[in-house]
Formats: structure tokens, sequence, C-alpha cells
């Protein structure tokens, strides 16, 4: 039941909250008449708020209340999601996602820290893959969910409102089962300073370049196919595919990271992504969108997963400390990624540019972690 509750606050929290404005988009650009470098803008406040949250989320003050402020985190996510059926203002939206992304930021840190404490306490090595899968599960609901309601003609705005409601129902279940409090081997206290070796600062480096390289994709993939001439089913079969592949994607990995190591793994990932990437703007309809979709379900959450792992490895004296800040440097990527793949959209009239530049920030990842971080084995 705590990888359940913890799936479930991961699918709400990141699954609705931070990755529901993928597949929406394209309508609200429609219906609010949005180019790309403002869609850019709104979700790159998004960004703001996570990198805020996870810089917040360092410092001691949550010690034996992460709990608290874990489920505060989520009601402010269906909250907020209930806000964008509503609004209609840019700079309304920018503001209402800016504090869905310092909510998501708490939940990830938050509900992770209290989870994955108690799977390895159980020694039950699974529930670090349920938990972390919960973001695909809750971006395949959100994408049938989206379909339905294309089906049913009912508007973004509905999209929006019934987002919310999958939310407060997702709330309910969490907050009956998720743990009360981390499991310590003493008293809670503070983790001392982060001492920052060459591997790590390599690995955080190559993390927030992660962070920009996955979220053009992960922000435009639904729009790049209604540019193509996709319909607005296939947009929604398009992010059903990605969540699909998602939702078990740190379980299939899980053989590798065995065989090869973390920082091989992290490397790996990153290549496939960047083949994803590139092929969604490369590759015609209706073949260039689904590989994307599908390769980057399979590798931005395993990816964002073992990174934070090997980020564990490489700081055990403070691990919290250093999950929270190598987030913060991903948010810094993701925050640089929509504007400045909306900007080159704006400029060029297609993703294209924008899509290969993020191609090259994942195969730079790749390479700083294979040169810089040695692996090590699980």
């Amino acid at each position: 039941m705590t990888a359940i509750a913890g799936a479930l606050a991961m699918a709400v929290a990141m699954g609705l909250g931070r990755f529901f404005y993928t597949p929406v988009l394209p309508a609200m650009m429609s219906g609010l008449g949005l180019g790309p470098a403002e869609a850019g803008w709104i979700a790159s406040a998004n960004y703001v708020g996570y990198l805020l949250g996870a810089i917040l989320a360092a410092y001691g003050w949550a010690e034996g209340i992460e709990r608290k402020v874990a489920l505060s985190g989520l009601v402010a996510t269906a909250l907020l999601l209930l806000a964008m059926g509503v609004s209609s203002n840019v700079f309304v939206l920018a503001i209402i996602r800016f504090l869905a992304g310092l909510a998501s930021a708490f939940v990830m840190v938050f509900t992770s820290a209290i989870v994955l404490s108690h799977g390895l306490a159980a020694n039950k090595p699974w529930v670090q893959s349920s938990h972390f899968g919960g973001v695909g599960a809750g971006i395949t609901i959100s994408a049938v969910m989206f379909g339905l309601i294309i089906l049913a003609d009912s508007g973004w705005r509905m999209a929006w409102i019934m987002a919310a409601v999958l939310a407060f129902a997702g709330l309910i279940v969490v907050s009956r089962y998720l743990p009360r409090d981390i499991v310590r081997a003493g008293p809670a206290k503070k983790e001392p300073p982060l001492v920052w070796t060459p591997s790590l600062a390599a690995l955080t480096i190559a993390y927030g370049i992660f962070g920009f390289g996955y979220i053009v994709t992960a922000t435009f993939l639904v729009a790049i196919v209604r540019d193509g001439g996709g319909s607005s089913l296939f947009e929604a079969g398009v992010w059903l595919a990605t969540g699909i592949a998602a939702a078990p994607s740190v379980a299939y990995w899980m053989p590798a990271v065995r065989r090869v190591g973390l920082a091989n793994v992290f490397a790996l990932g990153c290549l496939v992504e960047a083949i994803g990437v590139a092929a969604s703007v490369l590759l015609p309809l209706p073949a260039g969108p689904i590989i994307g979709g599908v390769l980057l379900g399979a590798t931005f959450i395993m990816v964002t997963a073992f990174g934070l792992q090997l980020g564990r490895q490489l700081a055990t004296e403070s691990p919290r400390r250093a999950l929270a800040l190598m987030t913060a440097a991903f948010g810094t990527g993701q925050i640089l990624g929509p504007v400045v793949a909306g900007y080159l959209a704006d400029w060029s009239g297609t993703y294209t540019w924008a899509s290969l530049a993020a191609a090259a920030g994942l195969l730079a990842s790749a390479a700083i972690v294979l040169i810089y971080c040695r692996p090590r084995a699980v």
C-alpha cells in the first residue's frame, strides 16, 4: 500500500500536475490564440516553480513533517488544475503553472523520501519502480481521459476540470495509505553540508542538461503532431503511447542497471531518448511522433530516477540534499528548454530546430556521465 500511495502521489503531482499541460496545449493555443513562444513561457513558469520548490526542499525545515508537506502539495495541485480550467489570461496561467511546479516539487521530494525509505527498510527494490512508475500511469490515465473529452467535444477547459477531479480522487487514497514518517536509523536530524566531489558536480551538470533535453519533446510533442496535420484523437493516442511506455520503464531497465551500473544506463537512456526526440520531427506522421513518444516514455522517468539514485551513491552522507540540488539543476534545464524551443519554433515556423537542439543536449549529458562518473553496480 505504501508503493500504491507513492505511485498515486506521483501520478497526481507529475502525471497530471506537471505533464497534463502537454496534451491540452494545442487546444489551448487554438482557443486562446497563443503562439509557441507564449506557450513556452507558460510551460517554463511551471519549471521555475519546480526549481524553487527543489531548492526550498534542500533545507531542513521539513524534518519530521514530510507527510504534511507532501499532502499539502497534492491539495494545491488539485486546486491549481481546477484553476487552469477557468483562466484565460496568459499572465494568470503562468502564475498558476508556477505554483503547480512548486507543489509538484514538494510532492516529488518528500513522498520519494518517505516511500523509498520504507521500500529500502523492507528490502523491496520494486517499491522504487512502482513509485516512479506512477508518473507514467498518470500520463496514461490523463491521455485516456483527454481522448474521451475529445470524443465528447467538451473542450480544453473541461479537460482541466476533469484532471482536477482525478487529482482529488488520488489525494483521498494517498492520504489514507502514505506512511506517517520516513524510516530512520535514529531520530530526525539535519544532514551535514553536501561535499561536492568532481563526480557529483559532473552528474549534477549532466542532470541539468538532461532536463533541457527531455522537456522540449515532453512539452511540445502533441503540438508537433498538430503542426504536422495530425488529428485530435491521434494527439491523444501519441500521449497515451508515451504514458504506456513510461509506466513500467524503471522496472524494465533494472536488469541493465544490475549488469552495467547506473552511470552506463543513465547514458544509454539519454542516447535512446535523443534518437526519439530527433525522430519526432525528422520522420513523417504517424511514425515520427509515435517513435518519439514511445522512446521518450521509455527513458525520461528512468533517467530521472536512476540519476537521483546515482547522486545518492555519490553523496552517502547527505543524500536528500544531493537529491534536492540535482532536482534544482534539472529544473534549471527545464526552464530554459520551453523558452528556447518556443522562440526557435516562432523563428523557424517548425519545431525541428528546437528538437534537434534538445537531442544534442541529451547526447552531451550522456557523454559527461560516461567520462566523469564511474559506473557503479547496484
